[in-house]
């Protein structure tokens, strides 16, 4: 599977296929706080490193990494359970040296597809980066 790094270009349609993933994935979010996010998605795009999977004409899920760290792993629905999010950590770890995650505790899925991926939870945070009452686990490869 070929992943390109992501352009301001693509950031639109990773707009889209963020808030499609969050309502599919993060049902303990409300309609309010989805909206409130939304804004600074985009925003968030240009502080780290974005890679994307495009298997056809459009992009079907996409990383954001700081450093050794994913921050962001964002599938379109339709994607999921086709081994894209896989190929994305798999290349987070693999080629850009990924050891640790940042996923919300809430979404129990992403935190067992982590896991299986061999990330264990070293740390945990009441909040998220905006101070909401989201927690946050700091997941580490062991």
């Amino acid at each position: 599977m070929k992943i390109s790094i992501a352009a301001e270009t693509d950031y639109e349609e990773l707009v889209t296929i963020w808030e499609a993933s969050v309502r599919a994935t993060h049902s303990f979010l409300p309609e309010e706080e989805i909206l409130y996010f939304k804004p600074f998605v985009k925003q968030y795009f240009d502080s780290v490193d974005l890679y994307l999977v495009r298997p056809d004409n459009r992009i079907s899920g996409f990383l954001g990494m700081s450093g050794h760290e994913v921050q962001m792993l964002f599938l379109r629905p339709d994607a999921r359970g086709k081994g894209i999010g896989r190929s994305l950590m798999e290349f987070a770890i693999n080629d850009r040296g990924a050891t640790r995650v940042e996923v919300n505790e809430q979404n129990e899925q992403a935190v067992g597809f982590y896991q299986h991926l061999g990330f264990k939870v070293c740390d945990r945070s009441e909040v998220d980066y905006l101070g909401k009452p989201y927690p946050i686990l700091s997941m580490e490869l062991i």
